[in-house]
């Protein structure tokens, strides 16, 4: 089916996902699907090789539901996780088996990196070669290093002794792309609208702008990631993943302090990476 992801409007099913809601870190009362196979949970190979092959499909893709989620992870994030353990009783898998977001993910990287290419007066082929940067270095490589790292720390460290079931590393990218695609906005979008005539300046009201423009995306990232973990039903303490807000909070002070402007470091860092 097209609309496979996307929310199903009928009035029962919308029910239960009001359930699954209401009680996130609880098992959904939902038997089964009629297709259901043990040997899905376990196949890792089989849910990578489904969700590629639907990469060259884009009639199947449900790319309205992956714009309904990109909007919802800017003003209401907890609503797009409301969804997880009803797709995990549905499709056997919290993650998605619709590469729909990731698509636009990374049109929307293209777009804003020839913005951002604009802005830092890059050639034509700095400008490809940022692009291929942006995209497969800081969005997909990046993140398979922190999903990896945070699946890692998820199954071995958080998971309940009693589990039977282990966090998908899919599902752990997932939550990295979630996390992605707000800091994405705020910094390769929203802020090249005030760099040139505000926030490359050395004045103080610079770095405020510039770091705090910093200070939302992370801030972003890191409850975005708490909240894709807090929802898994089998994982504990999941609340350490906001510790790191007031260590956030305590270095955009210090970097006030000492005058330093992170939006100019970002920008010189990507200006000299492509020279």
């Amino acid at each position: 089916m097209k609309y496979s992801t996307s929310p199903t409007p009928s009035r029962s099913n919308s029910s239960l996902l009001g359930m699954a809601s209401s009680s996130s870190r609880t098992t959904s009362p939902l038997p089964p699907p009629a297709n259901f196979r043990s040997s899905d949970c376990l196949s890792a190979t089989s849910k990578s090789y489904k969700y590629l092959r639907r990469f060259v499909k884009f009639d199947q893709m449900d790319f309205e539901f992956a714009m309904w989620q990109m909007l919802y992870l800017f003003i209401a994030p907890k609503k797009v996780y409301r969804n997880v353990n009803y797709r995990k009783q549905t499709k056997s898998q919290f993650a998605r088996d619709d590469p729909a977001f990731l698509v636009l993910l990374v049109a929307a990287l293209c777009v804003t990196s020839i913005g951002f290419a604009w802005v830092l007066r890059l050639g034509i082929g700095q400008s490809i070669l940022f692009l291929l940067y942006v995209v497969f270095v800081d969005c997909i490589f990046c993140g398979m290093i922190v999903a990896t790292l945070l699946w890692f720390v998820a199954n071995r460290y958080l998971r309940e002794s009693t589990a039977d079931m282990d966090v998908e590393w899919g599902y752990a990218f997932d939550v990295h792309l979630n996390a992605f695609f707000p800091p994405l906005i705020l910094l390769h979008f929203i802020q090249l609208f005030f760099y040139q005539a505000l926030i490359s300046h050395e004045w103080f009201v610079s770095t405020f702008i510039g770091n705090t423009i910093w200070l939302a995306a992370l801030s972003y990232y890191i409850y975005i990631t708490f909240l894709g973990y807090n929802v898994v039903p089998n994982l504990r303490n999941t609340r350490i993943f906001l510790v790191m807000l007031p260590v956030l909070f305590l270095f955009y002070v210090v970097t006030l302090i000492i005058g330093w402007n992170l939006s100019v470091s970002l920008m010189y860092f990507y200006h000299y990476r492509v020279l």
